[in-house]
């Protein structure tokens, strides 16, 4: 069980920042930041999430356009933008990530099934991202204020993959947030039944 200062370092201090320090986030910590995203249990093993890190200026002034106005100093501001997405044909992968399971039929055989597993999967790999970059020591800041259509045809399209939410993650500059702003009682969220 994590002690005070773990679980501060992943929710009870950690804070989502608005405005991003100039301190980039090298490749090797985003390759670290998968693999333990990689490791988060989704059914059947089935890893559904794909993720596109965009660092360079030319990706950023691609992705843009399809940014809410809301949003546009925010995410541009960030070192990295990843666009969390997932494989509508997730199913592929099956037989490699889960051999001793006939799963790949099931999914092959019902897009509705299959398209459900991806994105409710895929959110949840997304979440863990959020996680486990909070554990390596980086802000996230995930962002929905987007034109998912521009961003799949700008950066999806060839791969097949479908955009759920952008990622921003780097080290924030958290001095000027307001103070937290309020969350759901257990007795307002929660039933024990």
């Amino acid at each position: 069980m994590l002690d005070d200062s773990g679980l501060d370092l992943l929710f009870q201090k950690a804070r989502t920042p608005r405005r991003w320090m100039a301190r980039p986030v090298e490749p090797a910590l985003l390759r670290r930041l998968y693999s333990l995203v990689s490791l988060g249990p989704t059914s059947g093993n089935c890893s559904p999430a794909r993720f596109v890190f965009i660092t360079a200026s030319e990706g950023r002034e691609r992705l843009r356009p399809a940014l809410s106005a809301g949003n546009i100093n925010r995410v541009m501001g960030a070192p990295v933008i990843a666009i969390v997405a997932y494989d509508p044909l997730f199913f592929d992968e099956l037989p490699r990530l889960a051999p001793n399971e006939e799963l790949r039929s099931w999914f092959a055989a019902d897009v509705g099934l299959a398209e459900e597993t991806a994105f409710r999967n895929g959110t949840l790999e997304g979440a863990y991202m959020i996680t486990a970059a909070r554990a390596l020591g980086l802000d996230a800041l995930p962002i929905s204020g987007f034109d998912q259509n521009m961003v799949e045809d700008a950066f999806l399209a060839e791969d097949g993959w479908r955009a759920n939410f952008l990622l921003c993650l780097g080290y924030g500059d958290i001095e000027q947030l307001p103070p937290r702003a309020p969350r759901l009682g257990f007795d307002e969220a929660c039933r024990l039944l």
